[in-house]
């Protein structure tokens, strides 16, 4: 880890969690659960999830994973999967349990998720809203990684706007993913104070690799139930948004403050 940056950790609550490689003394099946994800920082919470699904005595198995459909690459030549669909069929995991719906509230993408029995679902960069329908299918809920301390920078471009802001201090949570966007109940999170040179492209992939790692530390109380009842609401009155980078804020303009230069510098933004 970059020896500018420096890393604590909190939880919402103490917790006696172990590694996810617990030994389950009630049952010896493991519990399936669904990944969702997209761009290739979503890879690293999926490789992960598959490490740690290895372990003999391992609480889970990763049953489906679902991600954005095909898309144009290389000039809109050629049609290619996913970061997270190569990444996981690299892996070898069957093509036939990686689902591509156009959007997640799809009847028949929901079909196929219900006949899979989900005990869980885990999100990271996504891409799809999540509709009630979906919400309700795995009993032990959706879990989302989010690249911010929630309340603050709810929305698409968390990271990009922590940096456009000059903050000092960012992090990764663990929520309950609700109806409302990136509003659920926190399990835990980490929090990074951020050195000024950083771009977000490296922020938001050491955000994603400690959310990773904070994941599979809390997956034991996920799946016995107890993080839903430690998991903390959040304070509706600290919520600050992080709408999508629009194309007329990506440029610079050298009539702007030397401050807001540097701040969009760090998006990794063009001039004008």
């Amino acid at each position: 880890m970059n020896s500018s940056l420096m890393l604590r950790r909190f939880f919402c609550f103490n917790s006696t969690t172990t590694a996810v490689a617990a030994t389950s003394s009630t049952s010896s099946k493991k519990k399936p659960l669904v990944f969702l994800g997209s761009p290739q920082v979503s890879s690293t919470v999926l490789d992960a999830l598959f490490e740690a699904s290895k372990a003999p005595n391992s609480l889970f198995e990763v049953a489906a994973i679902v991600t954005q459909p095909p898309a144009r690459r290389d000039r809109g030549k050629k049609l290619m999967p996913s970061p997270v669909a190569e990444f996981a069929l690299d892996k070898g995991f069957p093509s036939d349990l990686i689902f591509t719906p156009e959007r997640a509230g799809e009847d028949t993408f929901l079909s196929n998720l219900r006949a899979l029995q989900p005990e869980l679902c885990i999100t990271a960069a996504y891409g799809n809203i999540l509709p009630t329908k979906f919400l309700n299918i795995p009993p032990l809920g959706t879990v989302n990684i989010h690249p911010s301390l929630l309340p603050l920078y709810r929305g698409a471009a968390p990271v990009q706007r922590a940096l456009q802001d000059g903050a000092k201090e960012t992090g990764v949570s663990l929520a309950f993913t609700v109806r409302a966007l990136d509003a659920g109940p926190v399990i835990a999170y980490e929090t990074l104070e951020v050195d000024d040179q950083i771009k977000a492209p490296d922020l938001l992939a050491l955000l994603f690799s400690e959310g990773s790692k904070l994941l599979i530390h809390e997956l034991p109380s996920i799946l016995d139930g107890s993080a839903r009842l430690k998991a903390q609401p959040q304070d509706d009155s600290k919520v600050t948004l992080a709408p999508k980078i629009s194309v007329e804020e990506s440029w610079l303009s050298f009539d702007q403050e030397a401050s807001v230069l540097h701040n969009k510098g760090g998006q990794g933004h063009g001039l004008k």
